[in-house]
């Protein structure tokens, strides 16, 4: 791996890194921060997954994981949302689909396939990367996300109990299968047959695949996508009919940015540590 840049933070080391990706066949990048208690031994790993738009950046700079990561003694690791480089017919046309909203998950449908590749990224190759170059101990492991990413962080979890003792999101798109942005994603990257959707939707793997430690929502009131694209309560709902614990926490008047989720990124954190203590 490729050190871009390595700062003092909070005790511990932020880094930027890049790294030849064969799951996306792409260069990636991706933020890790190291808390104090990297320096004695592997720590446990906290995942953000970030959602439409971003890059593994924006939490880096606006998230305030670094303090709680630190005093938790967690790392917290942040990859890109794509793959970079490319120029696929139609991958930069429009904010929700191609490149920076790889949806997380692993494409079928040309020209996707060969490098849209998010999900066997996040859950194959990064933990491995990590944990044979950084004193990183991913068998102790808890995902988050938010938005796009909170889809990807309650997939991954429910897909893989064995393998993330926690998972936690921020306004998750819960359903992909039943709103516009997932509709339009799904459709591209895994083809026409809905049926080969379910395994990327939350509300719908829940009920077959429960975890066994409460999941935490946190959704803003004052989200502009709560209604139409994020509709939280579909996710409540199955939870409640597969008996699978969850505390799904509606903050009055917070909206969908970065400030939201600073203010309540140190419960997360705090969730992911209880799970891993």
């Amino acid at each position: 791996m490729e050190t871009l840049s390595e700062t003092r933070c909070f005790g511990g080391v932020q880094k930027t890194l890049r790294h030849e990706s064969d799951a996306t066949g792409t260069p990636m990048n991706l933020s890790i921060f190291l808390p104090p208690a990297a320096e004695e031994g592997p720590v446990p790993v906290l995942y953000f997954l970030s959602g439409l738009t971003c890059s593994d950046e924006n939490v880096t700079v606006k998230g305030g994981a670094q303090r709680c990561a630190a005093e938790a003694g967690l790392a917290f690791v942040a990859p890109d949302t794509s793959p970079r480089g490319l120029d696929l017919p139609g991958e930069h046309e429009d904010w929700d689909f191609g490149s920076g909203a790889g949806f997380y998950v692993d494409a079928t449908e040309a020209p996707w396939k060969d490098h849209y590749r998010m999900y066997e990224y996040v859950t194959a190759e990064l933990p491995e990367l990590l944990e044979g170059s950084l004193p990183i101990d991913t068998s102790r492991a808890a995902i988050t996300g938010h938005s796009m990413g909170g889809h990807g962080a309650l997939v991954v979890g429910l897909r893989n109990p064995e393998r993330y003792a926690s998972i936690s999101a921020f306004a998750p798109i819960v359903s992909p299968t039943r709103c516009p942005w997932g509709e339009k994603a799904l459709s591209a990257y895994l083809g026409p047959d809905r049926e080969s959707w379910s395994e990327y939707d939350a509300s719908l793997l829940v009920s077959t695949r429960a975890h066994p430690n409460p999941i935490l929502i946190d959704q803003g009131s004052a989200d502009g996508f709560l209604e139409e694209q994020l509709k939280p309560g579909l996710f409540e709902a199955a939870c409640m009919q597969s008996g699978q614990a969850l505390s799904l926490r509606m903050q009055e008047g917070y909206d969908h940015s970065y400030f939201f989720i600073a203010s309540f990124m140190g419960d997360h954190v705090a969730h992911a540590a209880k799970a891993l203590s």
